[in-house]
């Protein structure tokens, strides 16, 4: 089997119908995805080495060898050829994402594809939710984890970013936790959603209107975090970092109960603090940008072609909102 030959035993028609399945994936741009799918085909077709074009393809716990060589020839058919480099950076890039396994022993790259749970054809309804506290001694982990997950695909690591979240989630849970909420499950109660909300002191505020990439401390690695958590009865704190905002895929129609909880929690917030009035957040994923628009966020910043930016609401306005009313495109995530 070579990589040229993939197309007669797997149709382009047939490689876009998996393709388009898969879009949704947060860090899964459609480049990657076509280098995915192709790569999943050839390597099934090269296990199982069959006379005649594959209808479907499955999952594969086998190691199957792949050379950056057959990589590139695979990734780049209908473009200039990209350099066997290139490949071996997006087969780590398709790590990082967890669409594959693999392994190096030194020479030799094998590597295995379990099934993206995109690809299911059933899945099990969610459970009820609840919006609730966050629970440093119990939840501080399943978020961590959560939140991991947002990040791999920038890190390029499924392992690094977890332990250091776990840290900064306690460690921000002991400074100030009122703002910090989760989206539970109501028959296990594990988290499924995450959301901070994070005052900060006025010498922070600096930083809000600075490179985009200065907001990253989570999924960095520089131990000097840039926004400082104000203290209950700052009167000089005037801003929410909204920091983090997560909900795991399948229960993404649930974010308007997170929402909702948002604004009573906010409202809360203005007892501790009573001169809030702005809103800060950060697009790491554009996947959450229609819902922020639908909020009425703002971009500020003056570069529209970059990865991530600030975005504004004034919070008077967010309070103001009936969330009932928001349009429901918004609030799948979709």
């Amino acid at each position: 089997m070579m990589p040229e030959s993939l197309d007669q035993f797997f149709s382009k028609s047939q490689q876009q119908q998996v393709v388009q399945r898969l879009l949704g994936r947060v860090g899964l741009t459609r480049r990657r995805a076509d280098c995915f799918v192709r790569l999943w085909a050839y390597l099934q077709l090269k296990q199982t080495n069959p006379a005649e074009p594959i209808q479907q393809l499955q999952p594969f716990d086998a190691w199957v060898d792949c050379t950056c060589r057959e990589a590139a020839a695979l990734f780049y058919a209908e473009s200039e050829r990209g350099s066997e480099r290139s490949a071996g950076m997006m087969l780590d890039k398709l790590m990082a994402l967890g669409l594959i396994q693999k392994q190096f022993d030194g020479n030799t790259i094998a590597i295995a594809i379990p099934q993206p749970p995109e690809l299911h054809q059933t899945k099990p309804q969610p459970a009820a939710v609840i919006a609730d506290q966050f629970d440093p001694r119990c939840d501080a982990i399943p978020v961590a984890n959560l939140l991991a997950s947002r990040y791999n695909w920038m890190n390029n690591s499924n392992t690094a970013v977890p332990y250091r979240i776990t840290q900064l989630l306690r460690q921000w849970a002991e400074g100030y936790s009122r703002g910090m909420r989760v989206l539970r499950r109501s028959d296990n109660l594990n988290p499924v959603g995450f959301c901070l909300l994070y005052p900060t002191t006025q010498d922070s505020e600096i930083h809000f209107f600075g490179p985009p990439n200065k907001g990253l401390h989570l999924s960095g690695i520089s131990d000097e975090d840039p926004f400082t958590l104000a203290k209950a009865g700052d009167e000089t704190c005037r801003t929410v970092f909204i920091r983090s905002w997560n909900i795991a895929p399948e229960y993404e129609d649930q974010a308007l109960l997170l929402l909702q909880d948002a604004q009573t929690t906010l409202q809360a917030m203005e007892q501790d603090f009573p001169n809030l009035c702005d809103l800060h957040t950060l697009i790491i994923h554009r996947h959450y940008e229609p819902l922020a628009t639908a909020l009425g966020f703002q971009r500020t910043g003056l570069d529209n072609q970059a990865a991530i930016y600030w975005m504004y609401l004034a919070l008077d306005r967010f309070l103001a909102i009936d969330m009932e009313d928001l349009p429901h495109r918004a609030l799948s995530l979709s």
